[in-house]
């Protein structure tokens, strides 16, 4: 087992990483950049480095710098938390040249599945559903037309090394194609500096459900059950939920086979997970595979009893899975407590929180890595906090969660509370009627 930990992030994804370490008495070691020298994970570290200035490009992407702040503080492995460098091969390779254990994929499966457009050639060869589409990237325009052709309108332009809903457009007839074609490519450039495109059957009233995985490095690998992640806005997640109300029996047991199909078929180490669209008649097709603990894992956690991250240290330290295909045997939501301003599209709300109280009680969970007097820098994501609920039902978690919204208390800076507490008594939200593109219609 490691004797020594650097976390190569920052916020509450650091301090939850930490609080396991702490718990497997592994020793920690925080970076930080100037903005984040009062963030409670460079506190309740065992040693904490700065590593650059405010600006995320000249401190926490700065692989050399990370790499010697592990080595002057004698880390044998890096956990990337997500985000930031988690899925960056190269970060990986680096560490393996230093002898450093990345706790993640290893640069061949981030490679492998990192771009979108041979991540579905692999899924295909393995035999999971994906969403018919271009073999490949597009070549030109007039091969976006000729697929288009085949697949039928509407189809979708995805960046093949997208994220966050960068460098995707919906086409929905065949005059659109141009405009969309030349905006989704430059969008692409500019974010990704890739601007490769291809595309696939834009699948109508989908849900947002992604399988939980783990996978150890003697090729044995698990499902941890589903997670339901379709409420959100401009392709970020707002609300996680599991199981999902949409869920069957006989659907998780397909998707699950599935998704460790997906794992084998890349000799999969570490805890990941497998996206899917499921369209209305419960069919399930491949999106992507995120090789990183997801900000959601908090849920998956709750309803089957199970430390993911503690698995995730275990896996990389070359220890066999200790996980099982699970059962969800309680029911989670997750509401991501955001500094932005539901009352002016979502706008970022940085600046000094002057008074915080967090909600208690039994089946409620927060993870966060602020408090009062915190000062919220303008660099980063906006998520400040996590707030879970876990019941017997999904109904008695909708429950909880509305008094623990009513409980909490942040002041200085707007937050996504009311958004939340909006949504939690919406009639179709609470029937559980709803795809990713509730939030189109949502009226707040």
């Amino acid at each position: 087992m490691f004797k020594k930990i650097l976390i190569a992030n920052r916020g509450e994804i650091a301090l939850r990483v930490i609080r396991t370490c702490k718990e497997m008495g592994i020793k920690t070691v925080a970076v930080y950049s100037t903005a984040d020298k009062d963030s409670l994970h460079v506190r309740f570290a065992d040693e904490a480095v700065c590593i650059g200035p405010a600006s995320s490009a000249l401190s926490y992407l700065q692989i050399p710098n990370i790499i010697a702040a592990a080595e002057i503080t004698n880390a044998d492995a890096i956990h990337p938390g997500y985000g930031f460098l988690s899925e960056n091969s190269k970060f990986s390779k680096v560490c393996q040249e230093h002898d450093i254990k990345f706790i993640g994929a290893t640069p061949e499966q981030i490679d492998g599945m990192g771009d979108k457009a041979n991540a579905k050639a692999t899924m295909i060869k393995a035999g999971v559903p994906c969403i018919p589409g271009s073999k490949g990237l597009l070549k030109n325009l007039d091969d976006a037309y000729q697929n288009a052709e085949k697949i039928k309108y509407p189809v979708i332009l995805k960046a093949t090394a997208g994220g966050g809903g960068k460098g995707m457009r919906i086409v929905w007839k065949k005059e659109e194609m141009e405009k969309h074609w030349d905006s989704a490519r430059q969008e692409s450039k500019a974010s990704f500096s890739n601007d490769g495109l291809y595309m696939e059957k834009y699948i109508l009233e989908p849900r947002h459900i992604e399988i939980q995985i783990a996978g150890d490095q003697f090729g044995n690998a698990c499902h941890l059950s589903e997670r339901d992640c379709s409420i959100q806005r401009r392709h970020q997640k707002l609300v996680e939920e599991t199981p999902s109300p949409f869920m069957t029996k006989a659907l998780r047991k397909k998707m699950g086979a599935a998704a460790i199909k997906a794992a084998k078929a890349v000799k999969y180490e570490g805890v990941g997970t497998v996206e899917f669209l499921v369209d209305k008649n419960r069919d399930f097709y491949f999106m992507e595979m995120n090789t990183r603990i997801q900000v959601e894992h908090t849920i998956t956690e709750e309803v089957i009893n199970f430390d993911l991250i503690k698995e995730q240290i275990k896996l990389a330290a070359g220890e066999k899975i200790s996980g099982k295909n699970y059962e969800p045997i309680m029911h989670a939501i997750q509401c991501r407590i955001n500094a932005e301003d539901p009352y002016n599209d979502f706008r970022p709300s940085p600046g000094k929180i002057t008074e915080y109280h967090e909600p208690g009680g039994h089946g409620i969970r927060i993870d966060t890595h602020v408090y009062a007097g915190y000062t919220i820098p303008p660099y980063y994501d906006s998520m400040i906090a996590k707030l879970i609920t876990v019941a017997q039902s999904r109904e008695e978690a909708i429950l909880k969660m509305r008094r623990a919204l009513d409980e909490y208390i942040i002041e200085g800076v707007k937050s996504t509370i009311p958004f939340h507490r909006k949504l939690m008594v919406d009639e179709n939200f609470n029937k559980g009627n709803f795809t990713t593109k509730f939030m189109e219609d949502f009226d707040f």
